[in-house]
């Protein structure tokens, strides 16, 4: 069944006009033919609220006794059995009276939405577990009543009941909220301007939030990577010197000139390490920096500076982003354009700030786009330094035998070794000093730097022109090859967490793992904040705040500050990652598998809830099958005894001798069926209590057969016995085996046509006795009667309703406690066969025998 939506009115502070806007509403969807009904709405008798209710059919309430007074509480039953399209539901934060179903109204409306019925109803911002404390410490008034944010945050739509605390105080002071000798007592606590304003500010904040995780929801849906400028979220990007105080100062500025807007800083860490010494202590001191400021600090990784804070940017759909200007000299700036620069060009609609410092010209990090490590690229200068100071003499040595192109193409083939080895900088490098030696030990007039033949200048530009050509081409692979291979690795990723999804795995822990093994993390935790607590930037660090819901690896973290890096996941989640910092690219991989983790962390929850009530649900059904059985196979022997006792008590002239007998023979039939039945029933109540105990002993199966054929009476004439010779002994207890053997002849009797024989047999397997009991009764053996050996089912219960057959759950039962199986198949021709395996004792001889009893 599809599940219901719910729709929230969330207000400020109680009398802005929630419940005339749920009744509003319900009003308008029944004009327009759909089928409303009033759940429960609380009027505090008010007129214009009352009026609202004309015309929309009310479910009546169910009433509660608690400590000798009497409450009215919604009646979830009433509701669902009905099954309306829309109910509405007023007071969703409500505390159900002791004794009800659910504890809170919200558990209530859960199970109305799970029965695929829309829910209206309404809450205030005073009630919601985040903002709980803050409210409390606004008002003066600890709030009781209090509903997870998650519910309402994963309403299909939250409605602002907006109204100003002037207005608000209005119309308390005329009377419309709550009665006359209340007014003044509220309008000089509660209701006072400044707590109206505040809570007004925190519904509407609250609710920009909800908001916000629906457009990122949206966006991610949609596969949208451009900027929104929905919400003004500043970036600052710090680099580890001095200057970053002034840029964190500047950003804040920048975002406090926006009501609501995020400030989040960014270092971006490339493979090559910081280039400042001080670099780690001046992150951390701009960290802290931050987080008073009310912002967020984040750490990734990237070689390509600008590509790594665009990527990180437009990942949190940022809209104005934060540089300092270079503090590289005139001359490093001829040589590059920079960060700045850089980011400047590739940032479409993104704003970037260059903000100016002190330390302009005093150097600055060096930005690199290599994909080649400072290790191979010290390699490239260290193979330049060798190979051409051994080139040179030997080239001089064949300067008779060899022509000015052999040089030149033998000084081209080191310069390609050296980029393949180092890449660009060390080529380019190489490539100079090539131009150098050719000139001035080959080319004529030679020890001068002097050119004689215009060809040979040419010559030698052309071979600058190559070696510069083939080197940027070798760093251009290398970037490529690394990018390619990091692209690869996100593909992967999240080529195998879109197969987990599609094959249905919900390991939580699985889940987690696999994202550690993928980034090669020391650990990975997910985090979840504590009831009623409040996330602001200042308690980040608190663990007491923070409560562990799944972790994998070493050192899990118990803050979101103490990881390398954080995702934040819907309300109150985050997923938290130690080891070292990871690429701005790869940001959205680990969204989406901190999405993932948040549905595997609900599935694991829910899972877990539908085990607590799976013994409660059991306990139903099982009491539904007694009541079932009783109302069924014990109706019929009672009401013949019941029956054949009334008929014997008339006087004696109206009934012969023979009637007499045949009364007290169906009378004393009748009773020893239903005591049998009650037997039965008994025993089954007590295995399935555990206390039903054992006493096993050796036992020859040709003397415990005969005995409980014995017990059967006359029917035991419908039975052949064949057992044959070399039969071990039984471990078993004898009662038990003798009402298993009962049960089962009984049963097969009943089902086998009317002169047709019931067969017995026994044989041995290993260290087992099988016990078969043969009929040829009814056909279709599966998958009828494995259905019969569950606790009170039996064969044609759905068909009839007949009852439940407790003789076979009880043989069942008896044999698995003797460390036996009973297991039912199909007989040749038709029929069942029961077959009764239990352990062996001690061998013991035994004769064939082969007669009709």
């Amino acid at each position: 069944m599809e599940r219901g939506q719910l729709r929230v009115y969330l207000g400020a502070a109680p009398g802005v006009g929630k419940t005339y806007a749920m009744l509003a509403e319900g009003q308008r969807r029944a004009e327009r033919g759909t089928d409303v009904v009033v759940g429960y709405v609380e009027t505090y008798g008010r007129p214009r609220t009352e009026a609202l209710l004309e015309g929309l059919e009310i479910v009546p309430r169910k009433t509660m006794h608690y400590r000798g007074a009497t409450f009215t509480e919604l009646d979830t039953d009433a509701v669902i059995a009905r099954h309306p399209q829309v109910a509405l539901i007023d007071e969703l934060a409500h505390t159900n009276v002791p004794g009800s179903a659910e504890d809170k109204r919200w558990q209530d409306v859960e199970r109305v939405l799970e029965a695929g019925i829309t829910v209206v109803s309404t809450v205030n911002v005073q009630h919601l577990e985040s903002v709980n404390d803050v409210v409390r410490q606004i008002t003066g008034v600890p709030q009781r009543e209090t509903i997870p944010d998650e519910v309402v945050r994963w309403a299909e739509q939250v409605e602002l009941v907006d109204i100003t605390p002037e207005a608000l105080r209005r119309r308390m002071a005329h009377g419309n909220i709550y009665p006359p000798e209340k007014v003044d007592a509220a309008l000089t606590h509660y209701f006072r301007a400044g707590n109206l304003t505040a809570l007004r500010e925190l519904a509407l904040l609250w609710l920009a939030d909800k908001v916000d995780d629906q457009l990122e929801r949206y966006r991610a849906d949609h596969g949208i990577a451009g900027t929104w400028e929905a919400r003004e979220r500043v970036v600052v990007a710090l680099t580890g010197g001095p200057e970053g105080d002034t840029l964190v100062r500047r950003a804040s500025r920048i975002a406090e000139r926006t009501r609501g807007a995020d400030l989040l800083a960014v270092h971006v860490t490339s493979s090559d390490g910081p280039a400042d010494a001080d670099a780690p202590a001046n992150l951390a001191r701009q960290r802290a920096l931050v987080e008073s400021l009310g912002g967020t600090y984040h750490q990734v990784m990237g070689d390509d500076i600008p590509t790594a804070l665009l990527d990180f940017a437009r990942g949190v759909n940022a809209t104005q982003l934060v540089l300092g200007a270079s503090r590289r000299g005139l001359v490093g700036q001829l040589f590059s354009r920079g960060v700045g620069v850089t980011t400047v060009a590739r940032s479409g609609t993104i704003d970037v700030h260059l903000v100016t410092h002190e330390e302009i010209g005093r150097g600055r990090r060096a930005a690199t786009r290599e994909g080649l490590t400072r290790r191979r690229r010290l390699a490239g200068f260290l193979l330049a330094a060798t190979i051409l100071p051994l080139l040179t003499p030997t080239l001089a040595a064949l300067r008779g035998r060899l022509s000015m192109p052999s040089d030149l193409l033998a000084f081209l083939i080191a310069v390609i070794g050296v980029a393949l080895v180092g890449g660009l900088y060390p080529a380019l490098a190489a490539a100079m000093a090539g131009f150098l030696l050719l000139n001035y030990y080959f080319t004529p007039p030679v020890h001068t730097f002097a050119v004689a033949d215009a060809d040979h200048l040419g010559a030698l530009v052309a071979f600058v022109l190559a070696a510069v050509a083939v080197s940027t081409v070798v760093d251009i692979a290398a970037r490529r090859t690394h990018d390619a291979a990091r692209a690869t690795a996100d593909a992967e990723a999240l080529s195998t967490l879109a197969g987990s999804v599609l094959r249905g795995e919900r390991a939580l822990d699985t889940l987690l793992e696999r994202l550690r093994q993928t980034y090669g993390l020391t650990s990975v935790t997910l985090l979840e904040h504590r009831p009623g607590t409040s996330l602001t930037p200042d308690r980040q660090r608190d663990p007491g705040r923070w409560q562990i819901a799944a972790g994998v690896g070493d050192e899990p973290c118990a803050t979101p500050d103490e990881g390398d890096a954080d995702i934040p996941v819907g309300d109150g989640l985050s997923l938290v990652l130690r080891g070292h910092p990871l690429p701005a690219a790869a940001r959205r991989v680990l969204e989406a598998y901190a999405a993932q983790a948040a549905v595997a962390l609900r599935q694991q929850r829910l899972e877990e809830q539908a085990e607590k009530a799976r013994p409660i649900a059991e306990a139903d059904r099982a009491r539904t099958a007694v009541l079932h059985a009783i109302s069924h196979d014990l109706r019929t022997p009672l009401a013949a005894a019941k029956d054949a006792v009334n008929r014997l008590a008339e006087p004696d002239g109206a009934r012969t001798g023979a009637d007499r007998a045949r009364l007290t023979a169906t009378a004393t039939g009748s009773l020893a069926r239903l005591d049998h039945l009650l037997g039965n029933l008994l025993d089954v109540s007590r295995l399935q209590a555990g206390t039903l105990g054992t006493a096993p002993q050796p036992l020859a199966v040709e003397d415990i057969v005969p005995r409980a054929l014995e017990s059967l009476g006359p029917s035991d004439h419908h039975v052949d016995i064949r057992i044959p010779d070399g039969i071990p002994e039984l471990l078993a207890d004898p009662a038990f085996v003798e009402r298993i053997l009962v049960n089962l002849v009984t049963n097969a009797r009943h089902h086998s046509p009317t002169g047709e024989r019931v067969l017995l047999t026994a044989g041995s397997h290993a260290d087992r006795v099988e016990i078969r009991v043969i009929d040829h009764g009814l056909g279709g053996y599966p998958p009828h009667h494995e259905r019969t050996l569950r606790p009170f089912q039996r064969l044609d219960a759905e068909e009839s309703h007949a009852g439940a057959e407790l003789g076979l759950t009880l043989a069942r039962g008896l044999a698995e406690e003797m460390g036996g199986t009973l297991v039912p198949g199909e007989t040749p021709g038709g029929g069942v066969t029961m077959v009764l395996s239990l352990p062996t004792a001690a061998p013991s001889a035994s004769h064939e025998r082969e007669s009709p009893a």
